[in-house]
């Protein structure tokens, strides 16, 4: 896996093309509700790539801020998210991490203190697609820091997987097992300077 595949998990400026809705999505206020909910928990992911190639691996979240996106070998990436922060490791081997400030990616409206998609003005659709509701968020003051599609299943209501789109029209797709409950995470997990050191040994 190259860092520019994983850049694309990051975002990108491209807009969702519109579906035509079926029925009526599950509200913006039930969804924050659910994400607020959202602590620490864990999942398998699969990424699906704009050339169609696959990576597995397993979702970290503790919110707010912070997360860790460990792929399996062969690729051997990392993402983390810590302390404002998301920082892509290429391999094991890599100490030199590429950093990008949080709020400058899509990954900050799952990762926010205070959800409140209802109230936001960076949300710019909100639809039923077919069994998702599907939820657009995009800064209309900095359309570069990307564009975000959440897709959410129901009964229950849970994160089924997001697609982010590039500037050139095309799209990375994570998609979630059921995210569970873990017993702890360990703070470490999202210490990117940590990470660094145990890199650098």
């Amino acid at each position: 896996m190259t860092r520019r595949t994983l850049i694309a998990l990051l975002g990108g400026t491209a807009l969702l093309p519109a579906l035509p809705a079926v029925a009526n999505p599950v509200p913006l206020a039930q969804i924050s509700a659910y994400l607020q909910t959202l602590g620490e928990a864990q999942a398998r992911f699969t990424q699906i790539n704009a050339d169609g190639s696959r990576s597995k691996g397993t979702l970290y979240l503790k919110r707010p801020g912070r997360a860790r996106f460990e792929y399996d070998p062969p690729a051997e990436a990392l993402v983390m998210v810590g302390g404002g922060t998301v920082a892509i490791f290429d391999g094991r081997g890599d100490s030199s991490p590429e950093s990008y400030p949080l709020r400058r990616t899509p990954l900050s409206v799952l990762l926010s203190r205070r959800v409140d998609l209802a109230g936001s003005d960076i949300i710019t659709g909100h639809r039923r697609d077919g069994a998702f509701t599907t939820v657009v968020a995009r800064d209309p003051e900095n359309p570069e820091y990307g564009t975000i599609a959440l897709q959410f299943a129901e009964n229950p209501l849970r994160l089924a997987r997001w697609i982010i789109f590039g500037e050139s029209g095309e799209q990375t797709t994570i998609e979630l097992d059921t995210l569970e409950v873990p017993d702890q995470l360990s703070a470490f997990l999202f210490d990117i300077n940590h990470e660094k050191r145990q890199r650098d040994r």
